[in-house]
């Protein structure tokens, strides 16, 4: 077992790799070190000749909720804020901001490692399996679509949930969700923010198969090892012709729209007034 961080865990079994996200005290959310780990990761894998299959996958109860709010209430850690700016605009942002301060280069920051990894997968020349146990949200919705198979539990769930706080979706969901369900059901889901069953999104298009919780793991690693074993070559080549046709060498420039975009929307007092409710209902939710 290889180890990106404590929060991303890389292991090689044979011919299959894995990326496991761990940071279950904040529901598998990433924080800028946390994505720069996943980046770490998704770049060892993906260009690594003996991984032919690579499987991104989350805790049981989570996949990955996107990125992590509270960090960004909390205005960040400067260190971390300061790495991708140019000197002269490396101002420390305090912890204790109003939120909405400043969340915009915050997210930026995240932002710009999730979607270098998002771009990694898309362009590995092997196939990439999204292994999703429980709640796919928000950047995690996007994490999983951009890989070549969504693989569910029954238990999974799968929800847009940026309009929640007043965002505008990111992570590459605005890309992919109109190509693979259609402009009406991608403004469905990004509308009314509905949380989709395993079942529901597999009808929907969103999901590649669906299995019982009793027989995830065996099945997972069935499908997984079937992909390492197949002709490498040419499954990266039919990946690559089906991006073209699914007009996917569009996305790296679409990735920097949904940021500008996101940017925006976290700079703005809709996504404070959000933030501030998102955190009030969290406080108030029952204890289970």
């Amino acid at each position: 077992m290889a180890c990106a961080s404590r929060a991303v865990r890389i292991e090689r079994r044979g011919a299959v790799g894995v990326i496991a996200l761990d940071r279950p005290e904040r529901f598998n959310a990433l924080d800028v070190r946390t994505a720069q780990d996943l980046r770490r990761a998704g770049i060892s894998l993906a260009r690594d000749e003996k991984i032919r299959c690579v499987v991104l996958r989350g805790r049981p109860e989570v996949f990955c909720s996107g990125v992590d709010l509270k960090y960004v209430r909390e205005g960040g850690r400067g260190e971390d804020l300061d790495y991708l700016l140019p000197v002269r605009d490396r101002v420390p942002i305090a912890s204790g901001n109003r939120p909405g301060r400043g969340a915009g280069a915050i997210f930026k920051q995240v932002l710009e490692y999730v979607n270098s990894t998002i771009s990694e997968i898309r362009r590995a020349p092997k196939p990439f399996v999204a292994a999703v146990e429980g709640v796919a949200a928000a950047g995690g919705l996007g994490l999983a679509l951009c890989c070549d198979l969504v693989v569910a539990s029954e238990r999974a769930s799968f929800e847009w949930a940026y309009g929640k706080t007043g965002l505008s979706g990111a992570e590459s969901a605005t890309f992919l969700l109109p190509r693979l369900i259609g402009l009406r059901g991608a403004l469905d889901l990004a509308l009314l923010c509905p949380r989709l069953d395993a079942r529901e999104a597999s009808r929907r298009g969103l999901v590649s198969s669906v299995i019982s919780a009793e027989r995830f793991e065996d099945e997972l690693w069935e499908i997984a090892e079937r992909l390492a074993a197949g002709p490498t070559a040419a499954l990266a080549r039919q990946k690559r012709l089906l991006n073209r046709a699914a007009g996917l060498d569009a996305l790296d420039a679409h990735l920097d729209a949904e940021v500008e975009a996101l940017v925006a929307s976290a700079d703005s007092e809709e996504f404070a007034q959000g933030l501030e409710r998102f955190f009030a209902g969290r406080a108030t939710a029952p204890k289970s």
